[in-house]
């Protein structure tokens, strides 16, 4: 089993309800041993101070937006977190800047050789609220890339606009179909998130707003290590910024019973996770790509040229075998 941390990035725009759903969450038995990172834009820090306080640490970021100077002071806190005396940190909550793009969060956690050998992933949840969130996503882009890169996105404030839920769920299905969408009730904010939608692999893919674009490749049949070897390299080769996020749960040959789990960033990819059992009945290979301004063509065609060189490969050894 990994013994890493895990951390949970908490994004959402501006008033969406994040530090409220993060409290609710603190509250409960989960929230011990919670290390929580907040990043606020302004001169004033304030959203610091309306967090749960407990024994755990609270730190805050401030006067900053995580994707610029900020960046480094979270690489310092993350290592200074896992080294802290008798700390015993179970996880590590990160409220970013409802102005902020999480993905500077996530490639911080994917590349800062420290940070990614002592922290993992867990998941990444987003925040939109029933009042605003259809305008918000309509006119600012960065409420759009938040939800596009999410794995969970919480619907907030439905008591106050209950007959925007349909039209939101939708509006967001679009967005970002790979995203379990669900009520403040339903979520769990420190579950590792490995599973997939089924819905999301019934269609071929769909263009969205902001030029934000998802889409899914599936095989039936487990996949052979070296052509995942090969996959991942040709995404960190060739896929970069536009690459919003890329997820999947892998069938690998030889091991059938333990999928593994992919997870990236702009061209950044974790390492492989492995899990004890498959989280659902389905046991194809999925993988979820959500760009911008990257066509599926493209895609398509890297994971054609990828498994017809590890396929030649594969014949050749064959051929050598029997000499």
């Amino acid at each position: 089993m990994d013994q890493r941390i895990p951390v949970t990035v908490l994004t959402g725009y501006l008033g969406s309800g994040k530090t409220t759903l993060l409290n609710r969450l603190l509250k409960g038995p989960a929230g011990a041993g919670t290390a929580v990172i907040v990043n606020e834009f302004g001169d004033i820090g304030l959203d610091h101070d309306l967090i749960v306080h407990s024994d755990d640490a609270v730190v805050l970021l401030a006067n900053g937006c995580l994707c610029c100077a900020v960046k480094g002071d979270l690489v310092k806190t993350l290592r200074e977190l896992c080294f802290r005396p008798g700390a015993g940190i179970a996880r590590v909550a990160i409220e970013c800047s409802g102005l902020a793009d999480p993905s500077s969060v996530i490639q911080v956690i994917l590349t800062d050789p420290v940070v990614s050998s002592r922290y993992v992933l867990g998941s990444v949840v987003c925040t939109v609220d029933a009042v605003n969130g259809p305008a918000t996503l309509a006119t600012h882009p960065e409420s759009a890339r938040q939800a596009s890169l999410a794995d969970r996105i919480v619907l907030t404030k439905l008591d106050l606009a209950p007959d925007a839920e349909d039209g939101l769920r939708r509006d967001l299905g679009a967005v970002n179909p790979a995203a379990a969408i669900i009520v403040p009730a339903q979520c769990d904010l420190f579950e590792l998130s490995v599973e997939l939608p089924g819905r999301l692999f019934d269609t071929a893919g769909a263009a969205h707003s902001h030029g934000i674009q998802s889409f899914s490749i599936v095989r039936d049949e487990p996949m052979a290590a070296d052509t995942l070897d090969l996959l991942l390299r040709a995404i960190r080769d060739n896929l970069g910024p536009g690459l919003l996020r890329v997820k999947g749960l892998l069938n690998i040959e030889g091991e059938p019973e333990r999928p593994v789990v992919l997870q990236g960033a702009q061209a950044v990819l974790h390492d492989l996770i492995r899990l004890e059992g498959w989280p659902g009945a389905d046991r194809r290979s999925r993988i979820v790509f959500i760009t911008q301004g990257i066509g599926r063509h493209v895609v398509d065609e890297i994971v054609a040229l990828v498994e017809g060189m590890a396929a030649r490969d594969r014949l050749r050894k064959a051929a050598q075998g029997h000499c």
